[in-house]
């Protein structure tokens, strides 16, 4: 793959993904109960340094404030900023919705430097909405130049149906914008009338040749099944081939329940055409497996366990080995929150040390919490 064609690929993963630093955060402000809080998370990873976050979320009337500030330890023992960003969410209009965040770093002596801005705006007319989302950063003189500009269309073509088309455009050589990745998405809903049902659906990135014309870089089709309780979601990724033959390059199959009464299990297991450590045949293989299980006590107490499998690049036909474990806990209290995440990793002896351990404290029992996903997506909402 041509280097340019390897970053236009990088920048549509940044499409689809969106922000997801603050996606968590979204979701928590429709929760009245999490209007004004704070959250302080201490991280831990081996022999590192030590690393301080402090997040905090403030609402008031139509606006939204959320501050993330990451510190590390200094020579003198103590912390010192690292990183701040800021993120500023307003509702504008009963169909607007206008959102700034801004990324800073910090000097030597602990001033500020802006190194981002990325400005979206959404507007939504019934059941659908654009979103224009402008990245930008400061040049040598601290001047703003925007880099990156995306617009997000969405439209209900029918009641079962939707189509999505992203554009991502950068400056060209006339100091203008020019298309660099299209993205067209298409999903379908089918259901018997109840809660179970049948969602598809196919996502195709496009890129420019040399020539101009649009090519298809990836294909990623979607297939998400929901059976009362259980829910399993197959997403099949293909790519074109030198000759321009597209092929299935990966598939990851997820399987979500609830096993009992606050009990959820869920596997994710991924399979490749490249297998750590052997020669590509053409087939897929599996290359990873993810098992979670989460539980929440009458208390309100939460405990997630999550283990991962890997394929051994020194001995790929020995099948997968558990690589890592994560638990998560999270416990109420009358005052907010307390969460714990342990992170073990498989050394070279086949033990299991603690590589990190991270502690949340909150003001708002709604702003830590663990859910259970697959493992592409976060697992702590410490929001």
């Amino acid at each position: 793959m041509r280097p340019a064609k390897f970053i236009l690929l990088a920048i549509a993963a940044y499409v689809v993904s969106g922000t997801a630093l603050w996606a968590q955060a979204s979701n928590s402000q429709t929760d009245a109960a999490n209007a004004n809080w704070t959250a302080t998370t201490d991280s831990r990873s081996g022999d590192a340094d030590s690393v301080r976050t402090v997040e905090s979320h403030i609402q008031s009337g139509n606006r939204t404030l959320d501050k993330q500030s990451v510190e590390r330890r200094g020579d003198d023992g103590g912390f010192v900023p690292y990183q701040d960003i800021e993120k500023e969410t307003v509702q504008v209009d009963a169909a607007t919705v206008r959102t700034t965040t801004r990324t800073f770093t910090r000097d030597a002596d602990g001033a500020k430097a802006l190194v981002e801005v990325i400005e979206e705006e959404k507007h939504t007319a019934g059941a659908d909405s654009t979103v224009v989302r402008s990245t930008s950063d400061p040049d040598v003189n601290g001047n703003l130049q925007l880099i990156r500009r995306q617009t997000e269309q969405t439209t209900k073509t029918s009641p079962n149906v939707e189509e999505i088309k992203t554009t991502v455009q950068i400056p060209d050589v006339n100091g203008g914008l020019t298309p660099a990745v299209k993205v067209e998405e298409r999903r379908e809903r089918r259901s018997d009338g109840s809660a179970n049902g049948t969602v598809e659906s196919q996502k195709t990135t496009l890129l420019p040749d040399d020539a101009g014309n649009w090519q298809v870089g990836e294909i990623e089709r979607t297939t998400t099944r929901q059976e009362g309780d259980h829910r399993t979601i197959d997403k099949q990724v293909s790519f074109p081939d030198s000759e321009g033959h597209i092929g299935e390059v990966s598939r990851t199959i997820t399987s979500e329940a609830s096993t009992g009464p606050g009990e959820q299990r869920n596997t994710v297991e991924t399979y490749s055409v490249s297998i750590p450590g052997a020669v590509p045949d053409g087939r897929l293989h599996l290359v990873e497996r993810a098992t979670t299980a989460q539980q929440t006590t009458e208390t309100g107490q939460q405990v997630t366990a999550q283990r991962v499998e890997q394929a051994n690049p020194g001995d790929p036909g020995s099948g997968l080995q558990v690589t890592t474990v994560t638990i998560d806990t999270v416990r109420p209290g009358a005052s907010g929150a307390q969460a714990t995440r342990t992170i073990q990793a498989r050394d070279a002896n086949g033990s299991f040390p603690v590589i990190s351990v991270d502690t949340t404290k909150s003001d708002n029992i709604h702003a830590v919490q663990v859910q259970i996903a697959p493992s592409d997506s976060p697992k702590k909402d410490s929001k």
